[in-house]
């Protein structure tokens, strides 16, 4: 059901969501107001107050909506991104990141592996019922060190994957996810290998979180020597 969001941009999401509000409200407003000029004051008052909720509701709906645009659908395991590794000199490599329909960027990175992290969205109960998928956005690329003496004392690098969403349910999810009852769990999840020359990755995803596996002999190789 999230597929249709990735066709509209998310200030499109926001206003045809909040319109329909406006759509579905104005009625009850309307016969709330007769009422009251009737001095029918319980259904005038219940009128109101239910119109107001319908409002509310498409402000709510637009707000997720529009935040949940950058995220992806996840029905089964399926490749996230594709990367590619070029040495740029001693535990310094360039990084070109694939991603399904988008172009490759590249990232430089310092270590001896890279750190791919994602944020992964599932959903429970009535969520579930109106065919909600679980979705996931990758979040950062990042170089590690094999050493945590050279992790605390070395160069770091760290990229940003995601554009800045404007509108960011994470947080509200996360810290009210008790409270919500569409929201089954979210989660972070991280997956590093080892950084060579020339080696291929291939990034998956599931509803259990990042698998990376090697895509050539020199990133097989890398795995396989792997201390």
């Amino acid at each position: 059901m999230l597929n249709w969001l990735s066709g509209f941009s998310p200030q499109a999401l926001l206003v045809g969501f909040v319109l329909l509000g406006l759509i579905l409200a104005l009625p009850l407003e309307i016969a709330a107001l007769r009422r009251l000029r009737r001095a029918q004051l319980a259904r005038g008052t219940l009128l109101l107050l239910l119109g107001f909720a319908v409002l509310l509701f498409g402000v709510l709906a637009a707000v997720v909506a529009a935040s949940l645009h950058g995220y992806s659908r996840l029905t089964r395991e399926q490749e996230a991104a594709r990367v590619e590794l070029r040495a740029l000199g001693p535990k310094h490599f360039a990084l070109t990141l694939q991603v399904p329909d988008a172009a490759p960027r590249s990232f430089e990175l310092r270590g001896d592996e890279w750190q791919i992290d994602a944020r992964v969205l599932k959903w429970q109960g009535l969520g579930v019922l109106l065919g909600f998928d679980t979705v996931f956005r990758l979040d950062r690329v990042s170089g590690r060190y094999a050493d945590a003496a050279d992790d605390q004392a070395a160069p770091r690098t760290v990229h940003a994957l995601a554009a800045e969403p404007g509108i960011d349910m994470w947080p509200v999810l996360r810290r009210y996810h008790d409270y919500l009852p569409l929201a089954d769990a979210l989660y972070g999840s991280a997956a590093y290998v080892p950084m060579a020359e020339g080696a291929t990755y291939v990034v998956s995803v599931s509803a259990s979180g990042l698998v990376v596996r090697p895509a050539n002999e020199a990133a097989r190789q890398a795995v396989g020597g792997w201390r």
